[in-house]
């Protein structure tokens, strides 16, 4: 299977949209792109492309999901310093003046108008990207299940992390419980329900806005970062995955079938 990517707005990649198979695939943080009209947010050049300005390696395990699972991907395009799409307007952290140790000066004071010309730029284009996807399937009746794609850094705050692939979820446990129950598959792992992060981090945005809200399965995929390092690392990561994916959708009662090049579940 080979993937037609729209990119016709230049904040959102829309990648195999008519795929056939029951996931639809999110990656808000797939980016460290800044338009130039942010003038680099006043960033170093080191800091543009560490983990606060985007999800290292993250990308590119949805992709080959994408490909393996038959499953449309929506994917920012911009940085999530410039907005987080993984989170509402009204939240401080979509427009974060600091993450962690890093300041971001284009942040900083920002209006309601700049404001609301970033949600109208980055955030808008996003959501409709992904509402526009799922009402397609809905009307060609096919069944979903909503899988968004993460990595988060290894070292947070000076502290160790040695959790390696989170699974998190909202109040909608359903898929999360499902694929944790075939944590047994990658027993070499460290896997975790709700870490590093946890919906009281107010990380669950998406799976709240386009699962929940919408009554479909959803869960959020963090990987270390650090295991993400190569083209060929995050192909294997993806490979793992499927590895939970697979079985957890049949526990769920959906029909899915693995793409052509995939692993074996």
């Amino acid at each position: 299977m080979s993937s037609v990517i729209d990119q016709s707005n230049p904040s959102v990649e829309i990648r195999h949209r008519h795929g056939q198979g029951p996931v639809v695939l999110l990656c808000e943080h797939a980016s460290h792109h800044i338009p130039a009209c942010y003038q680099g947010l006043g960033l170093a050049p080191a800091h543009r492309r560490s983990h606060a300005a985007w999800d290292p390696g993250a990308r590119g395990v949805a992709v080959s999901l994408c490909e393996w699972l038959d499953a449309p991907l929506v994917a920012s395009r911009v940085s999530r310093l410039v907005y987080d799409c993984n989170r509402p307007p009204e939240a401080e952290t979509a427009m974060p003046a600091r993450v962690e140790v890093i300041d971001v000066p284009g942040n900083r004071c920002l209006d309601a108008a700049e404001r609301a010309a970033r949600v109208e730029a980055v955030y808008r284009p996003f959501c409709d990207a992904v509402t526009g996807v799922l009402a397609d399937r809905r009307a060609r009746a096919i069944p979903s299940v909503l899988i968004t794609l993460h990595s988060f850094t290894p070292s947070f705050h000076g502290e160790r992390r040695e959790v390696e692939i989170g699974i998190l979820h909202d109040a909608d446990r359903r898929l999360a419980d499902a694929m944790l129950a075939e944590a047994h598959r990658l027993s070499h792992r460290c896997i975790r329900r709700n870490d590093p992060y946890g919906p009281e981090d107010g990380v669950t945005h998406s799976l709240k806005l386009h699962g929940i809200g919408q009554g479909i399965a959803n869960v959020m995929i963090e990987v270390r970062n650090d295991l993400l390092a190569t083209p060929e690392d995050q192909q294997a990561i993806a490979e793992e995955l499927c590895r939970l994916i697979h079985p957890a959708l049949a526990t769920l009662g959906v029909a899915s079938s693995l793409g052509e090049g995939a692993p074996d579940a």
